[in-house]
């Protein structure tokens, strides 16, 4: 199961993280403050951000990330999958039951 890792600005994160649990394409986000260094368009920025860090699925992955880029103000928003090696059977079982959609409307 994956988890995605994105930064945003902090104005912006705590609505792409409750939009995502709300939409049940991520059945958990932490987020953490963090300072950037990043090249961009030729110079050196250091920004404020969030590290975003999205539980879900294998099957909901790709619709997580496009809404991720949806949401995202970023022209070019840091989305990455990583894949857990090992997992609390109990913490996927979990997971997948919380991105499940709901059927009932």
């Amino acid at each position: 199961m994956p988890t995605a890792y994105i930064t945003a600005p902090p104005d912006a994160a705590s609505d792409i993280a409750r939009t995502l649990v709300d939409e049940r394409l991520a059945a958990c986000v932490n987020r953490f403050d963090c300072d950037s260094v990043y090249r961009w368009e030729g110079a050196v920025h250091e920004e404020s951000e969030v590290i975003l860090l999205a539980k879900t699925t294998d099957d909901r992955y790709p619709e997580l990330a496009d809404r991720i880029e949806s949401l995202h103000p970023y022209d070019v928003p840091c989305i990455e999958r990583f894949e857990e090696a090992d997992l609390l059977d109990r913490f996927g079982d979990w997971r997948a039951s919380a991105v499940e959609p709901d059927e009932s409307g």
